[in-house]
Parts: C-alpha cells; sequence; structure tokens
C-alpha cells in the first residue's frame, strides 16, 4: 500500500498547500471574491488528509524527528500555538460584548416609554410620534412602552425601535 501511497502523498500535500495558502493570505487581506473563503474552509480538509498520508508514507522518516531538538521545539511551538488559539482571549469575546451591549440597549429602550425614547434620540414626543405615524405606527400615550406600541401596531418592538432609530440617523445633535 505504500507503494501507492507514497508518489502521491507529496504531490497531494503541495497541492493543498498551494490551495491553503493562496486562499489563507487572500482572507487575511479581507479579498473574500469568488468562492474563496469556501474553497480555504473545505479545502482545508484536503491538506489535512494528504499531510496525513504523507505521514503515513514517511513514517521512518518523521519518527527522525522526534530525536532532534530543533524539530522538537518548531513541533512543540507550533503545538502551543495551535493550543493558544483556541483560548477565548481576545477577539471574538470582545465581540460577542459588544453584541451583548447592543442587544441589552435595544432590550432597555424597547421596554423603556416612549417619552425617555424620545429624549435619547433627542427630539420631543410629540415630532416623534408624528415621523412615526408617516410609517404608519400611531402612539395613543406617551407614557407606553415601544414594545406596548408595537403590540397594539401589529409589530414587533425591534420594529418599531428601528423605525424610530432609523428616522434620527444622519440628525445632527441639538447641543
Amino acid at each position: 500500500m505504500n507503494a501507492y501511497i507514497r508518489p502521491l502523498a507529496t504531490p497531494l500535500a503541495i497541492g493543498a498547500f498551494t490551495i491553503s495558502a493562496i486562499t489563507g493570505v487572500l482572507i487575511f487581506f479581507d479579498i473574500e471574491i469568488g468562492l474563496v473563503e469556501p474553497v480555504h474552509k473545505w479545502l482545508s480538509w484536503l491538506l489535512v488528509g494528504s499531510v496525513m498520508l504523507h505521514v503515513v508514507s514517511n513514517r521512518k522518516s518523521f519518527a527522525g524527528y522526534f530525536s532532534r531538538k530543533p524539530a522538537m521545539f518548531i513541533m512543540g511551538a507550533a503545538a502551543l500555538v495551535a493550543v493558544g488559539s483556541l483560548l477565548p482571549l481576545f477577539g471574538e469575546e470582545e465581540e460577542d460584548g459588544e453584541r451583548a451591549g447592543a442587544v441589552a440597549a435595544a432590550k432597555a429602550l424597547e421596554s423603556a416609554s416612549f417619552e425617555t425614547v424620545a429624549l435619547v434620540v433627542r427630539t420631543t414626543p410629540a415630532e416623534l410620534s408624528r415621523r412615526l405615524a408617516a410609517d404608519g405606527l400611531s402612539v395613543s400615550d406617551n407614557s407606553m412602552s415601544i414594545t406596548e406600541i408595537a403590540a397594539r401596531n401589529g409589530k414587533e418592538g425591534s420594529e418599531v425601535l428601528a423605525s424610530v432609530l432609523g428616522k434620527t440617523r444622519g440628525k445632527p445633535d441639538r447641543d
């Protein structure tokens, strides 16, 4: 079996590495045109499989690396980087925190009175009520919450809030 695998393992590994390297560099620079991202994601499996075939077909040579200190250092460092990349130290946690903050703020606004929301978006309740009326939303009482206004108008609270915030985008502050 080794006689069949060996002639294919290295060219497969080289080809898969080339695909992964090119698409990875493009993704790094946010050039995600065409099928760059799915090709990178899915054909990375080809890289994993071909390297495994390469290791199996060259197992005697591969085993020899475990007796050389520089090789052990490089492989150990790579293993540490791989394990370290799994730790939630940077990036994603911050994005999730920002997203959670935005969701909490939106929920707070949805449960706040219409008067309070008008103050937040720097307008009067009467003016905000007129703007919402243009979107087909009626506000019968300024003490109602956005959620209550939404329910009375057959909408979701997030839809009414989006309408409120959309009407104030691009308006200068009144300070």
